[in-house]
C-alpha cells in the first residue's frame, strides 16, 4: 500500500491542464536533434560471412592494453600463433572516445593495420533494442579512418530516457555497446564453427578471465587472453607503448563512464575534462537531466560531477561555462511517475517508470509556470536559481515498499516519452484501488 502523503488528484490534472500550449516546430526539430553528433555515419556494408575463413577474432577497445597486444602481435604474428589471413579485428563504437585517442589510433595503429593488411571491422548499433539492428560501419585490410559513432549511440541511448550509467551490478552498458555488438557479428560469422576471441585484459585481471570464461555462451567460441598469460600489467602496457611510439595512451572509456577502475583516479579524469571543457558541459548536462527527473541519479553514486568543479578556478569556470551553453536549448516539462513494487514472494521487482513531456518552453518560462501551479495547490516547488530547474512532487516517495511517487520536473528537452510496459494498470491498483483516500479539492 502506498503510505505517502497524497494531494488532491484535481492537482496532478491542473498541472497538466495549465502547462499546455502550442508548441513551436522548430524548436521541437532542435529538441529532437540537440544532442546527435557531427559525426556522420556511413552506409551499412555487407560484411563477413560465414564463408570467410577465419579462425581468430581480436576484441581492439583502443586503450592501452589492447593496443599493446595489438603493436606487439603484429610485430611477428607467425610467432604468436596469428595468421592473419584467417583473423579479424573487431572494434565496437561507443560513440563517445575521447579525441586524442582516435588521435593516437588514426596515427599510429590504422598505418599498422594497412601495412600488415589486418582484417579491420568496425561495427556499431542501428538503436535501443536488438530488434533494430546492427550496422558495419567499415570492413577493410585498408582502413583509413576511425569511426567515432554509428546510427545510435551509447550516449543518445542515455540521454533519450534521462539516465546515466548504473554503477550497481554489472556493466549493463558495456555489454549494450560492445558485447552485443560483437556478439551479433560473431554469430553471423561462425555459425557455430571453432574460434579464438582473443581479448585485452591484462596480468592484474585475472578475475576477469574467469568471469569471462563462466559468462561465455557463443557454440565454438575459445577465450583466450595473451597478456594475461604474458604477465604484462597496466604499467608494462603503458611503458611498452611509449617505447615503441614515444607517446603516452590513455585510458580509453567513454566520456562520461562512471567507473572508477575503467576512468583512473577521478583527479586524473576530472584533469582530462578541463582539457575538454566542451566535453565536460555535454556530459554535466546528462547527468543534471537525470538529476532532474531522478535525484538519485548522481553519475559517482553519492557525488556528483557538477559538485566537483570550483567556479572560483579558471579551468573549472570553463567548463561550467560550456554546460551553461549547453543548457541554453529547448526545455520541457515532464511529469514523472515511479512504481516501487513487490514479487509474489515478497522480494523488490525493477522500479517501473513513466515518463512524459506536457509542455516545452524556455527553462525561466517553464519554472514560473510549474511554481505558480504549484503555490495555488500548496504543493511546494524545488528550484534552482543557478541553472533553471524547478520541481513539484505530487506524489513523495515513501520508505517502504510497495509504493508509488510522482512529480513533475522541467530540464533539457532530450528525454523522450516513455512507459514501462504494464505501468498504467499497475498504477491504478497500487494508487487508485488502494485504501488510502485521496481528498479532492
Amino acid at each position: 500500500m502506498d503510505t505517502a502523503q497524497a494531494v488532491p488528484a484535481t492537482a496532478a490534472a491542473q498541472l497538466v491542464a495549465d502547462s499546455t500550449n502550442p508548441t513551436i516546430a522548430a524548436d521541437i526539430a532542435r529538441a529532437r536533434t540537440c544532442s546527435e553528433s557531427e559525426t556522420l555515419c556511413a552506409p551499412a556494408l555487407p560484411g563477413l560471412t560465414a564463408d570467410d575463413d577465419l579462425d581468430t577474432v581480436i576484441n581492439w577497445g583502443l586503450g592501452a592494453d589492447s593496443t599493446a597486444y595489438l603493436a606487439e602481435m603484429l610485430t611477428d604474428p607467425a610467432a604468436y600463433g596469428i595468421d592473419l589471413a584467417r583473423t579479424a579485428v573487431l572494434y565496437m563504437a561507443t560513440g563517445s572516445e575521447w579525441p586524442e585517442t582516435r588521435l593516437l589510433v588514426t596515427e599510429f595503429i590504422l598505418p599498422l593495420l594497412r601495412e600488415h593488411g589486418v582484417r579491420f571491422v568496425q561495427l556499431a548499433r542501428n538503436g535501443h533494442l536488438k530488434s533494430a539492428g546492427f550496422t558495419v560501419l567499415d570492413d577493410s585490410r585498408h582502413p583509413d579512418r576511425l569511426f567515432a559513432r554509428g546510427p545510435w549511440t551509447l550516449w543518445e541511448d542515455l540521454e533519450s530516457v534521462g539516465t546515466v550509467p548504473q554503477q550497481a551490478g554489472t556493466r549493463k552498458c558495456s555489454l549494450w555497446a560492445k558485447g552485443d555488438v560483437g556478439d551479433w557479428w560473431i554469430k553471423q560469422v561462425f555459425a557455430g564453427r571453432p574460434f579464438r576471441q582473443i581479448l585485452g585484459f591484462n596480468a592484474d585481471e585475472e578475475g576477469r578471465r574467469f568471469g569471462d570464461q563462466v559468462a561465455s555462451k557463443i557454440p565454438g567460441r575459445t577465450g583466450v587472453f595473451p597478456l594475461i598469460d604474458w604477465g604484462w600489467d597496466r604499467q608494462q602496457c603503458e611503458d611498452y607503448l611509449y617505447k615503441r611510439f614515444g607517446v603516452h595512451w590513455p585510458k580509453s572509456y567513454c566520456t562520461f563512464c562512471c567507473f572508477p577502475t575503467s576512468m583512473g583516479a577521478l583527479p586524473a579524469h576530472l584533469e582530462r575534462m578541463r582539457s575538454h571543457p566542451e566535453i565536460a558541459g555535454e556530459v554535466l548536462r546528462l547527468e543534471y537531466t537525470a538529476m532532474s527527473l531522478n535525484p538519485n541519479a548522481k553519475l559517482y553514486g553519492r557525488r556528483t560531477l557538477l559538485e566537483l568543479f570550483d567556479p572560483a578556478q579558471p579551468r573549472d569556470r570553463a567548463c561550467l561555462d560550456a554546460f551553461e551553453r549547453e543548457l541554453d536549448m529547448p526545455w520541457a516539462l515532464y511529469q514523472v511517475r515511479r512504481l516501487f513494487l513487490l514479487a509474489e514472494d515478497g522480494r523488490r521487482r525493477p522500479v517501473m517508470r513513466s515518463t512524459e513531456r506536457v509542455d516545452l518552453g524556455r527553462p525561466q518560462q517553464l519554472a514560473r509556470r510549474l511554481i505558480s501551479v504549484s503555490q495555488r495547490h500548496g504543493i511546494d516547488v524545488e528550484h534552482d536559481p543557478v541553472y533553471g530547474r524547478a520541481r513539484a512532487w505530487v506524489r513523495p516517495r515513501a520508505k517502504v515498499w510497495p509504493m508509488a511517487e510522482e512529480l513533475f520536473v522541467t530540464a533539457p528537452a532530450s528525454v523522450i516519452n516513455k512507459q514501462d510496459k504494464g505501468f498504467e494498470q499497475a498504477w491504478e491498483a497500487l494508487v487508485t484501488d488502494s485504501n488510502v483516500q485521496l481528498p479532492l479539492a
